[in-house]
């Protein structure tokens, strides 16, 4: 099975591919990031962080986890939130990151249906984090060379 991939690892900069079906091997793909993710304590997981460029989160969500395929976030809020955010790719690092506090996903379950969810707090922080990672962008990318440097100090 797949491992996390650690930051400077290329994979995690890369724009990920859109499934275009539901495989079998997508299906495993799928349960194997459900299992990574759980393993590792995390609340999120994208395709990239195991080494895989494919569109596929994983969310822990109120009745379980979540498969996520080819997600888009259609809708942000104006309204922002600061809030601690870490990644399991960067073990130990915690950041503040500004966020949209609601968005609005799209995306297909593991089942084949379209989906539309509204997210709001920490879970439309968790997707949004995710998505990113579909785009080859980092939580350390949201935030200004001086605060990285200042959090890179204290630890």
């Amino acid at each position: 099975m797949n491992k996390i991939v650690k930051y400077p690892n290329p994979i995690l900069r890369k724009k990920a591919t859109e499934v275009k079906e539901l495989s079998e091997e997508i299906k495993k793909l799928a349960g194997d990031m459900i299992e990574i993710m759980i393993e590792s304590q995390g609340i999120g997981l994208a395709a990239p962080q195991i080494g895989e460029s494919k569109r596929i989160i994983v969310v822990q969500m109120e009745k379980g986890p979540q498969v996520f395929i080819n997600p888009k976030i259609i809708a942000k809020s104006k309204e922002k939130e600061l809030m601690e955010e870490g990644c399991l790719c960067f073990p130990k690092l915690f950041l503040e990151i500004k966020r949209a506090k609601k968005v609005q996903i799209e995306a297909v379950t593991i089942a084949g249906e379209k989906v539309r969810i509204e997210a709001e707090g920490l879970l439309a922080r968790i997707f949004q984090h995710e998505v990113d990672h579909l785009d080859g962008v980092l939580f350390i990318d949201r935030v200004s060379f001086s605060r990285k440097l200042w959090r890179l100090l204290k630890i």
